[in-house]
C-alpha cells in the first residue's frame, strides 16, 4: 500500500484527532472513510467490485455462483 506525507494545519489536526477519539478510530479510518465519501461523490468506484459492476452498465446483472459442491453422478450397476 502507497504511503503519502500531507500537511495539515495545527486546527485542523486537533479538529481531526478529536473526532477519531470521540468516535474510537484511527487517523487512517478516518482518511478511508473520508476518501471513499469523495470518491463515491465523483462517481468512482472505490473498490474492484464496484468498477467490474460499474463496466457492466445498468444491463449488467448478478449470477451467484453455485456451491463448490458438485452432486455426484449416479454409479451405474456391474453386470
Amino acid at each position: 500500500m502507497p504511503g503519502k506525507r500531507i500537511q495539515i494545519d495545527d486546527e485542523s489536526w486537533a479538529a481531526l484527532d478529536l473526532l477519531a477519539r470521540d468516535r474510537m478510530m484511527t487517523f487512517q479510518e478516518l482518511a478511508d472513510e473520508a476518501f471513499a465519501d469523495l470518491l463515491k461523490k465523483h462517481g468512482r468506484p472505490v473498490d474492484l467490485r464496484a468498477a467490474l459492476r460499474k463496466s457492466a452498465g445498468v444491463g449488467g446483472k448478478v449470477i451467484p455462483l453455485q456451491s463448490g459442491k458438485k452432486k455426484a453422478a449416479p454409479r451405474r450397476r456391474g453386470k
